[in-house]
């Protein structure tokens, strides 16, 4: 679940290894640029995490993070199939 601190969205995810971690920042990067909404999200080893507002709104978070934090859940849930 999206946890919302600090006037951001924030979220982990755990993967088996590195190569499924990375697998999965792919996918999502093609959402982004679709989106034109590009989350600040770092990755060490196996796990990815997001932390999500928007800039152009004075760093708050709007109906674009929520937007962007449910397509990057449904990519999640693909790629644990």
């Amino acid at each position: 679940m999206w946890k919302e601190d600090d006037n951001k969205l924030k979220k982990s995810f755990t993967f088996k290894d590195f190569k499924e971690a990375f697998a999965f920042m792919t996918e999502v990067a093609k959402t982004v640029d679709e989106m034109d909404h590009h989350p600040f999200w770092t990755n060490t080893y196996n796990k990815v995490t997001f932390e999500l507002n928007t800039h152009d709104a004075g760093d708050i978070v709007t109906e674009k993070d929520k937007n962007l934090a449910a397509a990057i859940d449904k990519i999640f849930e693909k790629t644990k199939k």
